[in-house]
């Protein structure tokens, strides 16, 4: 067979020649992915309310959701996990999912849950894949000398207010988190005497502020081929909400804030 190969020369470094370039050729067409991408489609189902217990958030906000999301087609795993003031549901659907169908779909799931408590925020949806691995990282800072005089409280609002949403506005971006800096509060000052004066309890305070502060659900309309979800928006958007908000009110006597 060697000696074929010695008196067939040219027919032999004709045939490597073809071989290498075939494999450079198929080498060149070949996609690369600097990050490939993988089997799984996650979506996250996040559900706030405030001051609740697990054994509570669990009763009364996942096993309603699980209701309904377990019946989603594709759908490979939920896995859920009660905590102290919030719900976390996550959706795993198997490659070659649309993500944004799925979205539609989980959507529409949710809005199937009847009623929840009061306080209790609405869904939030964040879809990602492991493909989505890529992120970055950036901090705010003053500039030399702090000329400006910025305090922590105001590059904690300018990324808030400015620097995230124009994040959350870029294609393919699915999550934008801001973390450090001091995030602003409402302290409210309450004087015991004057509330035992006017037999007003701390409790009676929080409830009062609690019960205010919130956007509830007020059903749905049904016009036609459509149907319309109603919500009552109630949060504080403007301090002087706040301070005008009546605490108790027994006849003509009015107990609100003094400020």
């Amino acid at each position: 067979m060697l000696d074929a190969g010695i008196r067939r020369g040219t027919i032999l470094t004709v045939a490597v020649l073809m071989v290498c370039v075939l494999g450079i050729v198929a080498a060149l067409r070949i996609p690369v992915q600097m990050i490939p991408d993988l089997e799984v489609r996650t979506i996250s189902v996040v559900t706030g309310w405030p001051g609740a217990t697990p054994q509570d958030v669990e009763k009364e906000i996942l096993i309603e959701q699980e209701r309904y999301l377990r019946t989603l087609p594709n759908l490979k795993r939920m896995v859920s996990r009660a905590s102290t003031g919030s719900a976390q549901i996550e959706l795993e659907f198997p490659f070659g999912v649309d993500v944004n169908e799925a979205l539609i779909r989980v959507s529409n799931a949710l809005s199937q849950v009847s009623s929840y408590q009061e306080n209790v925020d609405q869904p939030r949806l964040f879809s990602s894949s492991f493909s989505n691995n890529a992120f970055m990282y950036f901090r705010l800072m003053p500039l030399a000398g702090n000329p400006l005089n910025l305090d922590m409280d105001m590059l904690r609002d300018y990324a808030e207010d400015f620097v995230r949403p124009q994040m959350e506005r870029v294609p393919g971006v699915s999550e934008v988190g801001v973390s450090g800096g001091a995030e602003r509060q409402i302290q409210v000052l309450v004087d015991p005497a004057r509330l035992a004066q006017r037999g007003i309890s701390l409790t009676q305070v929080r409830d009062t502020i609690r019960a205010r502060n919130r956007d509830s659900s007020a059903g749905d309309i049904d016009s036609g081929k459509r149907r319309y979800l109603l919500r009552v928006v109630g949060r504080f958007e403007q301090l002087s909400e706040l301070e005008n908000l009546i605490l108790t009110q027994q006849g003509d006597n009015v107990a609100g804030w003094a400020w």
